[in-house]
């Protein structure tokens, strides 16, 4: 008697033996495909809350860096601990030739105020920037054009409004070429902006009207002081590199003691985003664990169920071994039925992971942004699938050795 892998009626007695008993199979084949599913639906999950949370922050520059004044906390040249001090235009000059990382700068005066147009009106951020703050904040220009150079060297009464704020000052009609009064100033409307993500400085953009930043400081008769000073880094470069220059440049300047670092509030983004990285990656190692644990449950369960087989099959192993069967035929005979529970179980696993997958990646489609990442690649699909091919027949190798050295005469006798 011989039995290969590729002989037909072997895999048809390993089919009849299975179905011998039904409940038993079943569940081993459950676990195994409730396994795959989870290992493969947790790491598919992972990636694709890594792409849908990542959208949040989609548009807004990854190395940028925040500056804004605070109180002394240290008594230092007449100023005493506690007192404010403001930055100027002068600062924001100064901080661009010294400091030793920086690619685009602007700066920052906000205030909130009341916009109208004919018989409507609508309560928004105000943003005075500069030009660079397009590069920075990276706002999403739907109609005309953002804020420029000439607009701020020249104190143009221009005006960028934010999505919503359109809608909520024009309705269907066009604002382009169209005039805002802001706190009782007109200003030519001469773009629709709005953003990708959630995530925003200084205020939603689909809410804010953007104003130069000169005409701004004459607005609120600021002179040439300035709310704050926003940048980010060229590639290769942290924000958090510039801040003993800027320390530097704001103690000479404002007479902060040198100690004072608090003085100045500093943020560097980059430092936020690395912190959710690693969160990421801590959510991703958590779902390969779990998965990994759930994978292992089903393995074992493929390890147990051919011990059962084979124990209780001693004497049908021993009846062919004394017609002739080698102890290779045996053990390509159980290590069979243990590849086949793991092959149809775990593929039908990976299969419905992937429609799962689907159907979240599906849900969490965005118009702008498209999918998630709710997805199984064929690639780490198959992976899963030959991982558990190799460690189901691994579990059923024991119980292939054991049925291998059973002897005939034994066998026969056993009850």
């Amino acid at each position: 008697m011989k039995l290969t892998i590729f002989d037909i009626e072997n895999w048809r007695e390993i089919g009849a033996t299975l179905a011998r008993n039904k409940t038993r199979t079943l569940m081993t084949a459950f676990g195994i495909f409730w396994g795959t599913a989870m290992l493969a639906m947790l790491w598919g999950g992972a990636q694709g809350f890594r792409g849908y949370m990542s959208r949040n922050f989609a548009g807004l520059s990854t190395n940028m860096g925040l500056i804004f004044p605070n109180q002394r906390t240290v008594s230092y040249k007449g100023f005493n601990k506690g007192s404010w001090w403001s930055m100027t235009t002068d600062d924001v000059e100064a901080v661009r030739r010294t400091a030793p990382a920086i690619d685009d700068m602007t700066s920052i005066i906000q205030s909130w105020g009341l916009a109208s147009h004919a018989d409507r009106s609508a309560r928004g951020t105000i943003l005075g920037v500069d030009a660079e703050y397009s590069s920075i904040a990276n706002p999403i220009i739907d109609k005309g054009r953002y804020i420029n150079s000439s607009d701020v060297a020249a104190s143009r009464k221009v005006v960028v409004v934010g999505r919503n704020r359109a809608v909520d000052l024009f309705g269907a009609d066009d604002p382009i070429g169209q005039y805002v009064s802001i706190n009782g100033v007109n200003f030519l409307c001469v773009g629709v902006m709005s953003q990708l993500g959630e995530a925003s400085v200084m205020g939603r953009l689909d809410d804010s009207y953007h104003l130069p930043s000169s005409i701004v400081r004459v607005m609120y008769n600021k002179g040439n002081r300035v709310d704050g000073i926003l940048f980010t880094a060229p590639p290769g470069h942290r924000p958090s590199e510039n801040r003993g220059a800027i320390q530097r440049v704001m103690s000479r300047n404002h007479s902060i003691a040198p100690s004072d670092t608090d003085a100045m509030w500093f943020m560097d983004i980059s430092e936020t985003f690395e912190m959710i990285e690693k969160l990421f990656t801590g959510i991703s190692l958590l779902a390969l664990f779990v998965g990994a644990g759930t994978l292992m449950s089903g393995v074992i369960g493929v390890g147990n169920i051919m011990w059962i087989v084979v124990k209780e099959r001693t004497q049908e192993f021993g009846i062919r071994r004394a017609i002739g069967a080698k102890p290779l035929d045996i053990t390509v005979q159980v290590l069979s039925e243990s590849i086949l529970l793991t092959l149809v179980a775990g593929t039908a696993g990976v299969c419905f992971a992937a429609i799962v997958l689907g159907i979240a990646d599906k849900v969490t489609y965005d118009p702008l942004m498209g999918n998630a990442g709710f997805e199984l690649p064929f690639a780490t699909a198959t992976g899963i699938v030959l991982l558990f091919f190799v460690l189901g027949s691994a579990a059923g190798t024991l119980p292939a050795v054991r049925a291998m050295r059973i002897r005939p005469i034994e066998a026969i006798r056993d009850k």
